[in-house]
Parts: C-alpha cells; sequence; structure tokens
C-alpha cells in the first residue's frame, strides 16, 4: 500500500518512505513525534484535532503493515503565555490560581489529557509520553552542543538562539521573517538581537522564587518551550526521524525553532514529513477563554452525545479543512455514528451464527475472507491519499447501500476498515445491542421516566433529573449513564 503525504517542508505531496528501513528486521519501523498538550488546563477540542489525526496516521501505518515507534511529549513547564518567550509561565500561573503545586496541577492535567486520549479511543499502547521536567540535563547538554558553535547569545533574562546565523530559519511553511515583524505587536524585549530570536533558557525572577527551577551553567532557571521538544525528540526517535506533527498554527514560530535548534546542533535534518492539521472554530468563531466559547470532551456527555461521536465528526472532512464546531453539527453526527452501530448491531448475529458454522471442529476456522477487494482497494487508496478519511467514511456508507453485498460482506468490510478510522465500532456494536436487550424489558413507565431525565439533563436541569433517578430506585430499577446512553436495570 503506497502512503502520499502533504509535506508541510516541501509544499508538496510526496510518496512516504521510511528512513529507518532495515531489510533485516520485519516489519520497518516509522518514527513519530506529535507536539503534545502543556498540561495548566483541560485540553479543548481544538486541542483534541491533532492526537485524532496523529492516532489516524498511526493507524494507517500500521494497516499498512509498519512498526510505529511515537512520541507525543507532555509541557509540564516553560511554556509561557507569550509564544515570544513573554509573560508568566503558565503552570505557575495556573498553580497561584488553583492554589496547588506545580507537580499538582500538572499530574490533575496529565491524567485529563489520558482520559480524553482514552475516551477517543486513540492508541497509547507502546506511545512514550515523556515530561518536559524529567528531561532538563538532555536540554542542557543540547544548549551547550549550540553555545560550543556560537549560536548563542545571553541576556539578562536569558540565553537565547541568534536566527541570524541559521541560514534556514523560516523554511518551514515558506514563513515571510519580514512579514512576522512587521505583523508583530511592540516588541517587550530590546536586548534581542533579532525579532525571531528565542529563548533557550529562562533566568528565574530575581524577586520571586519559582516552583519549577533549576540550576544551568548560565545561572538558575527554567528552559525555553522549544528546547524541550527538540531534546526529547532526538532522545527517543534520533535524528532525522519520520514525521513530525501539530497544530497549523505551530508552524510560523514553535516548529521553525524546533527545526534551528536541532539542526543547528546536529548539522543534520530534524523531520522529513511535516503534516499540519487545521483549526476548529466554534459558530464561526476562533475557540478563546476570553470570549467563553471554549468546548471540552467532557462536555458531551451531558448533551448525551458519545465523545467518539466527536471523532466521527472530525474524520468526515480533511484533517487541513478549517472545521466549525456547532451542537447542531455534533447531534447529526451522532445520530450517523448510532445509525452505523445499530446497522451493524442488526446484522451481528448473522455474522456471529456464520462464524461458528465454519469452524472445522478442532477450533480451527476455515480460510474465508468476506473482504470486497474492490473495496479494498477503493479504502486504500483514499487513505493512502493524505489521509483522507473523509472519502473513507462516504465509503462506509457506500457498503452499507450497496445491495450486491450480502451482511457478512458488509459487517466484515466495515470492521476491518475500523482498523484505520479507529471509531471501536465492535465495542460499540455491543453495547449497543447490550442496551437494547435491556430496554426491551423495561415496562413502559420507566422508560418514560428515563426519556423525562435524559431531557432533563440536555437542559442542564441536572437537580430534577437527580429526583427522577431517585424516582426510577425507589421503583425498583438501578440506572447507570454510559457512554452509549443510560442503561436500566431491574434491581
Amino acid at each position: 500500500m503506497k502512503i502520499n503525504i502533504h509535506n508541510t517542508l516541501t509544499g508538496k505531496k510526496e510518496l512516504f518512505e521510511p528512513s529507518s528501513v532495515d531489510l533485516s528486521t520485519t516489519p520497518p519501523t516509522v518514527t513519530m513525534y506529535h507536539c503534545g498538550p502543556t498540561v495548566y488546563s483541560y485540553a479543548h477540542i481544538g486541542n483534541m484535532r491533532s492526537y485524532i489525526f496523529a492516532d489516524t496516521i498511526r493507524r494507517t501505518f500500521q494497516y499498512a503493515g509498519f512498526s510505529v515507534r511515537q512520541v507525543i511529549n507532555i509541557t509540564d513547564v516553560g511554556h509561557l503565555v507569550s509564544d515570544n518567550d513573554d509573560g508568566e509561565d503558565k503552570v505557575e500561573k495556573a498553580a497561584k490560581k488553583e492554589g496547588s503545586s506545580a507537580s499538582e496541577i500538572t499530574q490533575k492535567y496529565t491524567d485529563a489529557f489520558y482520559k480524553d486520549l482514552q475516551n477517543l479511543n486513540i492508541q497509547t499502547n507502546g506511545t512514550i509520553f515523556p515530561k518536559a521536567t524529567e528531561h532538563i540535563a538532555e536540554q542542557l547538554s543540547l544548549i551547550k552542543q549550540l553555545e560550543d558553535k556560537g549560536l548563542t547569545y545571553k541576556i539578562s533574562d536569558g540565553i537565547y538562539f541568534d536566527t541570524s546565523k541559521f541560514p534556514g530559519y523560516g523554511k518551514l511553511g515558506n514563513i515571510n521573517i519580514e512579514g512576522l515583524k512587521e505583523g508583530a505587536r511592540v516588541e517587550t524585549n530590546t536586548e534581542k538581537k533579532n525579532h525571531t530570536d528565542f529563548a533557550l533558557w529562562k533566568f528565574s525572577p530575581t524577586d520571586e522564587r519559582r516552583q519549577q527551577e533549576w540550576p544551568s551553567p548560565w545561572g538558575v532557571g527554567f528552559p525555553g518551550w522549544h528546547i524541550e521538544c527538540s531534546a526529547m525528540s532526538i532522545k527517543y526517535l534520533g535524528q532525522p526521524f519520520d514525521i513530525h506533527t501539530g497544530g497549523i498554527d505551530h508552524i510560523p514560530v514553535h516548529h521553525n525553532n524546533e527545526i534551528a535548534q536541532s539542526e543547528g546542533a546536529t548539522g543534520t535534518p530534524l523531520a522529513r514529513y511535516w503534516l499540519h492539521n487545521n483549526h476548529i472554530t466554534i459558530d464561526g468563531q476562533k475557540i478563546s477563554k476570553s470570549i467563553g466559547n471554549t468546548v471540552y470532551l467532557s462536555d458531551f456527555p451531558e448533551k448525551n452525545i458519545d465523545p467518539l461521536a466527536f471523532r466521527y465528526w472530525l474524520l468526515t472532512s480533511h484533517y487541513s479543512t478549517l472545521s466549525n464546531f456547532t451542537w447542531e453539527a455534533q447531534q447529526a453526527s451522532a445520530q450517523a455514528y448510532e445509525k452505523i452501530i445499530s446497522h451493524l448491531a442488526k446484522i451481528s448475529n448473522e455474522v456471529s451464527n456464520l462464524e461458528s458454522s465454519e469452524n472445522d471442529g478442532n477450533g480451527n476456522e476455515k480460510n474465508k475472507t468476506y473482504i470486497d477487494p474492490e473495496y479494498k482497494e477503493k479504502f486504500e487508496r483514499f487513505i493512502g491519499d493524505d489521509f483522507n478519511t473523509a472519502q473513507a467514511i462516504a465509503l462506509i456508507w457506500e457498503i452499507i447501500k450497496d445491495e450486491n453485498l450480502n451482511n457478512i460482506q458488509k459487517f466484515s468490510n466495515i470492521i476491518f476498515f475500523d482498523e484505520v478510522l479507529g471509531l471501536d465500532l465492535k465495542n460499540q456494536i455491543t453495547k449497543y445491542s447490550e442496551k437494547i436487550n435491556i430496554q426491551s424489558v423495561v415496562p413502559e413507565e420507566i422508560q418514560a421516566l428515563v426519556n423525562k431525565r435524559e431531557e432533563a439533563r440536555s437542559n442542564k436541569d441536572f437537580s430534577l433529573a437527580d429526583e427522577i433517578r431517585q424516582e426510577i430506585i425507589t421503583l425498583g430499577y438501578s440506572l447507570d449513564d454510559t457512554s452509549s446512553g443510560p442503561i436500566v436495570k431491574k434491581i
């Protein structure tokens, strides 16, 4: 299977070829680094798009027969409120606001991030999640390499990278450096030699003690945001590695800074393919806490929507597309997602019966496949064309409607393709079937109360919802809220 990728570095779509092909080992390994979260707050849905995209890439390569070595970093220090190395550290600021220690803050939001990954069915087995605070020595070593090559200078607030000494600065995305300077706000750090220079190591303020700071050859302080990614990617993947991903907002500053410091230190390319997903807007506006339009994955259950319906919604468009989020669109996505599940659930018994009948008596299934070669070819062509999940989702509906395929073929093809799409259809089918079987024996008066409670929850009338729940329990039934809806059982 061929995989063509739009490479931000070259601006072209290119056939992927792994750098680490070793003919003595099978399968060849693809190395990938994904810019992870800054764990000072909950990740919003715009943040999570990057990890759904990264998971789609991973699943595609696994489907194509590759082994994957994947790193998602955890930024738990050094990310200031301004990407221009100004202002407070986001973690320290959150710690003050919540009255907690920096370590408590970072652990709280790291755990929340892991939970979001789980709820979106993002594969994490074997994934490396290095934390910046646990790799200070590697960052200091890399800064020393840059210093020895004459690429750094010291000013009152830290050690900076001199971008004028890296001729290729801004090559990712073909950034107009003069345009960046003209469009920027008034420069607050007049000691910098160039507008694009960035901090490698920041000195701790003299008038206060930070919770997170370390000694260095240049003074007590903490690492810059950019150096963290370079140090951790080099340690776990080597250089160059195959694929680096992130949101398009990382292109002008963060990713160009990574390239400058990594390639400046080693003299070799950082990554061979750079891929960037587009933003999500909410009701046509940029996601912003200041205007109060931020949506989190935890908001979905309150609307009685499975977070996987959000994954389905994202997959219906290409990762490079600007996607506009509305709750109406999510409701429609949830209905479409459940329609696929319900269709597969209805034919799953037929599939199970056939699988049982095709056992040869010794527990071995006969060599027989129900994967349609034409649909398989189409799917691989779509997903191999720069991860075009929109066409792959459309293919699912084409299979469902195809009268020339029997139910076994439909079921087998869709489940097979879900290895890449990651919609967790097998487990969702089981949950759906259990829900239907349980609800079929629930008296009408109980089901009416359940429906009334769901309406109350949707309207955020949680007081009424609690009252109805207690009434259901009093009538002899338990009620459990699950991602696929409420499940009622006779006590």
